[in-house]
C-alpha cells in the first residue's frame, strides 16, 4: 500500500463541506482526497474542482468508486451507515464512520462483523478523543486532581433548523442520536466507567418541525461506583454545549465542550483555587484522519473502535426506552472497553468554506 491513504468521502453534506474536506490538507502526510460521493451534480462538479479531485462517483456508482479508494470517509444520514459501511468492508475498503455509529447496535453488530471478516478497520469519528481541552480534564481527573469524581451533568442544545434530517425518524433522527451521544460518551471516558442502568424523559411541546422526534430529553445514567451522570439535550433551545465534572477535592467545567467550529475552554476550581485554560479554533477532523491512516499502515486497532461506537448506540436505545416506558433500564455488561487514546494533535483551524447547496443544522 502507498504511504499515502486514498479517502473517499461519502456525502456531501454540512459536516463533509464545512469540515471534512478542508481537512485533507492538513492530513497530507498520510492521507490523500481521492474521491467523493453524491447524487448532486453542482455538488460533485464544484467541490470536486475546488479539492482537485478527479473522481466523483453518484451513490449508484458507490461500488465503482471503492474499487479505486483504500478507505472512506461515511458522512451521510445516521439511517445510512450501516450499507455503506458494509459494501465498503466487502470490498475490502476500510471505514471511518461518522458518529452515530447507526441507528441500533443490531446494525453496529453487522457493521462490526463485515470489517471483521473482511479484514479491514472500522473507525467512529469521535474527534473530541483527539482534542486537547477535552484530553486535558481527562488528565486532570486521571492524576486525582479534583479527588474521585462523583457526577458529570451537561447541557447540549441549538435551534434545530426546520426540515433538517435530524428531525426526520427514518433517517436516525433526534436529540440523543445528534447531540446526547457527545454527553454519553463524554461521561462514560471521563469516568472511565460504564453506566448499568439509565432513565430517560423525552418532551415536545408540539412544534411542528419536531413531530417526528423528541424536542428535548433529559437523561439520567448510573455508573459503576455509585457515580452519576445527568445531561439534557434540546432541538429548540438556546445554543449550548458544556459539562462539569465534580469530585471529592472540586470540580472542572468545559465551556463550551463540543463544539469544532470554535475555541473550547475549561476551568479547574479545587477549594476556590481557579486555573483556566483556553485554545483558539482548531481542525478537529485532520487528527482523525492522520490517526486512522497510521492505524491502516502499521496494521494497529483504531479506537474509537466500531465496539466502542456500538456501545453508545446501545445506551442510546436504553435511554430511549426508558423515555417511552417511564421506567429505568439496565445496561448489559460491556466487556470490550478499550483506554481511550491520550493522542493530541495540533491543527489550525478552517476558515468557513462557500457551501454548495448545503446548510447548517441550526438556525443561526
Amino acid at each position: 500500500m502507498s504511504k499515502r491513504i486514498r479517502y473517499a468521502v461519502i456525502g456531501m453534506g454540512h459536516i463533509a463541506q464545512v469540515a471534512v474536506l478542508p481537512a485533507f490538507a492538513h492530513a497530507k502526510r498520510n492521507s490523500e482526497l481521492t474521491a467523493l460521493v453524491s447524487d448532486d451534480t453542482t455538488k460533485r462538479h464544484k467541490l470536486g474542482r475546488k479539492y482537485q479531485v478527479e473522481q466523483t462517483y453518484t451513490y449508484d456508482e458507490y461500488d465503482q468508486c471503492l474499487q479505486q479508494v483504500d478507505a472512506v470517509y461515511i458522512a451521510l444520514p445516521n439511517s445510512m451507515h450501516a450499507e455503506y459501511t458494509v459494501r465498503a468492508a466487502k470490498a475490502g475498503v476500510h471505514v471511518l464512520c461518522e458518529k452515530p455509529m447507526a441507528v441500533t447496535a443490531s446494525e453496529c453488530q453487522k457493521m462490526v462483523k463485515a470489517c471483521r471478516d473482511h479484514g479491514v478497520k472500522l473507525m467512529i469519528g469521535y474527534r473530541l478523543h483527539f482534542e486537547e481541552i477535552n484530553l486535558d480534564v481527562m488528565d486532570l481527573i486521571r492524576k486525582g486532581r479534583i479527588g474521585r469524581p462523583r457526577y458529570f451533568n451537561s447541557s447540549f442544545s441549538m435551534t434545530v433548523r426546520p426540515g433538517n434530517i435530524r428531525t426526520k425518524s427514518d433517517m436516525g433522527g433526534g436529540t440523543l442520536y445528534d447531540i446526547g451521544i457527545y454527553c454519553i460518551n463524554a461521561a462514560r471516558y471521563l469516568f472511565g466507567g460504564e453506566p448499568i442502568e439509565v432513565q430517560a424523559m423525552s418532551v415536545n411541546s408540539g412544534v411542528r418541525k419536531l413531530s417526528e422526534i423528541d424536542e428535548s430529553t433529559g437523561a439520567l445514567m448510573r455508573f459503576e461506583n455509585d457515580r452519576v451522570a445527568a445531561f439534557v439535550t434540546s432541538f429548540n433551545a438556546a445554543d449550548m454545549a458544556s459539562y462539569v465534572v465534580v469530585g471529592e477535592k472540586g470540580h472542572v467545567r468545559v465551556d463550551p465542550a463540543y463544539e469544532y467550529a470554535e475555541g473550547l475552554k475549561y476551568e479547574l476550581d479545587i477549594d476556590g483555587r481557579k486555573t483556566k485554560k483556553t485554545i483558539g479554533k482548531r481542525d478537529q477532523f485532520a487528527p482523525e484522519l492522520i490517526y486512522f491512516s497510521d492505524c491502516i499502515l502499521r496494521d494497529k486497532m483504531p479506537e474509537p473502535s466500531g465496539e466502542e461506537g456500538m456501545q453508545d448506540v446501545r445506551i442510546i436505545e436504553a435511554l430511549y426506552e426508558s423515555a417511552r416506558s417511564g421506567k429505568a433500564v439496565r445496561i448489559p455488561q460491556f466487556s470490550d472497553r478499550r483506554p481511550a487514546i491520550m493522542q493530541k494533535m495540533r491543527k489550525p483551524g478552517v476558515r468557513k468554506p462557500k457551501l454548495v447547496h448545503a446548510v447548517s443544522s441550526s438556525v443561526d
